[in-house]
């Protein structure tokens, strides 16, 4: 049994209480309960200061107990919506057409098991000429599931009973000469953080895994409207952290003594494993750029404000992203060109077009390169110095850059705040004994210790962040894109805090046949310069066009 915890801390005109507990504490608050809690925000208040507060202490804790009765689901977002965008920064309103140039000519393999790995638009391409019928890449796919799925633990919940109604729909449109795009009739995989209305959606977490929703998520729903199949819900570490759900540890098809890292962790291990085609994953803190990195898929982190969020599980309303996990930067742009814009949903999302080209021309481009983070020792640096050569073969004018010298790693609390927050009845109820991981690095002490945030410190963190927005902004106005080690310095909170967009792709191997990658970041809403400059340097390479070889067959 937990023992209950009351705390006072925070300022709010002066101070704020917060405390958490199983069961609600209603013991006075005296004069030493405020002495003992200040010492956890670091201020210390005389005691006429102490004995002033009381009064006001007791009834913002019968206000607390007040919300909590609210009963206020995970769904509902705050009111105040996070902008990324710095004052005065402008943007083209004009969406011009895109040109997907599916091939023609792609042929059959003689060995159907090499479909496995085939991207998005030799699929497509199949489709279209009539090759092969969604059925049967439907029924290719959800085998390979099947088959390998024991050994991966990727998969919650196969959709098969929808993904063979849906393929037999999509066969019957291209039949009377409906052609819904390069998505049509494309199996893909989904983080099981997004709703689907009959499937459970159990957040990868013990808590919730009987959880059902009665909607469809806007994500699924224009991937639905794309053409694209659905036929296996893809783990996550639980409630989006780490590898580790409740059906146990996702592994990396390229080592499974190793796990596939998280928390797109399914989602990114059935991608390398040949399972699916392609994934929908999420980022807050690296969730789409750690499990690419260890899979060797190519992942990519939108701008905020891109993707709608509808219909999936809020952490942080303020850093959440959805983006696609690919065997190909070109087809992570198929993918987010059918999943971006607003929806009416979710009040984060800014309408801002998608202009992707076939071609760049990276000699037309100002291409920054992280100047200190590569000089320095780490484990990647041979292969990350081989990317910029290529790059600089490829045209590139490299430009060194630095990030602004800020604390950013400070601000990552808001993370902690909003996660607390989201899952606040969690905490509050003590079912968080039934996650899986516990201990310190888990969820459960996190959420616990943020209730020890106070309010005033979270709202400092925040303008601190609009700071470093600003600071973000001065730098990206001498560049186009510029390239980063996959976990280089501060780069990837930094960036998670700004909203800046991202791609992860792989760029070699490490000393054990794993995949080893480098990261592209863009300014925010230009996803199509950043996937034009991540796509020429990718097609100069071959190292996503290697897979893991278990899973060859």
């Amino acid at each position: 049994m937990k023992q209950s915890v009351t705390l006072a801390l925070g300022i709010s005109l002066g101070f704020i209480l917060a405390f958490t507990s199983i069961s609600v504490i209603n013991s006075d608050i005296t004069s030493t309960v405020v002495t003992e809690a200040s010492k956890i925000i670091g201020l210390e208040f005389t005691e006429a200061e102490r004995d002033s507060m009381l009064e006001d202490l007791e009834s913002a804790r019968e206000d607390y107990q007040s919300i909590r009765e609210l009963n206020l689901p995970n769904s509902l977002p705050p009111s105040l919506i996070f902008n990324p965008i710095p004052p005065g920064k402008t943007f083209n309103h004009e969406q011009e057409p895109i040109h997907w140039d599916i091939p023609e000519d792609v042929p059959m393999p003689e060995n159907r098991s090499e479909l496995a790995f085939y991207t998005v638009k030799e699929l497509a391409s199949l489709i279209k000429q009539r090759e092969i019928t969604s059925v049967e890449l439907t029924e290719f796919f959800i085998d390979r599931l099947h088959r390998f799925d024991d050994t991966l633990h990727a998969v919650v919940t196969l959709t098969e009973e929808r993904a063979l109604e849906q393929a037999r729909k999509r066969d019957e449109e291209l039949d009377t000469g409906t052609y819904r795009g390069p998505l049509h009739g494309i199996p893909y995989g989904l983080k099981d953080l997004f709703a689907v209305k009959g499937y459970k959606t159990t957040w990868g977490a013990m808590p919730f895994k009987e959880q059902t929703f009665n909607l469809t998520s806007t994500v699924a729903r224009r991937l639905d409207e794309a053409g694209a199949i659905l036929v296996a819900k893809t783990t996550l570490g639980a409630l989006a952290w780490g590898d580790v759900w409740f059906g146990g540890r996702t592994r990396s098809p390229w080592n499974l003594e190793r796990g596939s890292s998280g928390s797109s962790a399914g989602s990114a291990a059935t991608t390398a494993a040949g399972l699916v085609p392609f994934a929908i994953g999420t980022e807050t803190l690296g969730s789409i750029v750690s499990p690419s990195s260890r899979t060797g898929t190519t992942g990519l982190r939108p701008t905020f404000g891109r993707v709608s969020r509808h219909g999936a599980m809020a952490l942080s309303w303020t850093m959440d992203k959805v983006g696609p996990i690919t065997r190909s930067v070109e087809d992570a742009a198929i993918v987010f060109d059918a999943i971006y814009g607003p929806d009416g949903h979710d009040q984060s999302v800014i309408d801002l077009p998608f202009n992707y080209k076939q071609e760049t021309d990276l000699s037309k481009l100002r291409i920054g390169y992280l100047k200190s983070a590569f000089n320095r020792d780490y484990y990647n640096h041979d292969n990350d110095s081989l990317t910029l050569a290529t790059l600089r073969d490829l045209g590139a004018k490299l430009i060194p850059i630095e990030l602004p010298d800020y604390p950013s790693g400070a601000l990552s609390f808001i993370l902690s705040a909003e996660g607390a927050a989201a899952f606040d009845e969690l905490t509050r109820s003590g079912k968080d004994d039934e996650m899986v991981r516990q201990g310190q690095n888990a969820w459960p002490n996190v959420f616990r210790a943020s209730r020890f945030i106070p309010a005033v410190e979270y709202i400092q963190a925040n303008r601190a962040r609009e700071v470093l927005i600003q600071k973000m902004d001065s730098v990206m106005q001498n560049v186009d894109v510029y390239v980063s080690p996959a976990f280089g310095g501060s780069n990837l909170v930094l960036t998670n805090l700004t909203g800046h967009p991202s791609v992860v792709l792989p760029n070699g191997f490490n000393d054990n046949r794993e995949p080893t990658s480098i990261t592209f970041m863009g300014n925010l809403f230009d996803e199509a310069t950043l996937l034009g400059v991540a796509k020429t340097y990718q097609q100069a390479t071959d190292f996503h066009k290697q897979h893991p070889e278990m899973f060859k067959k």
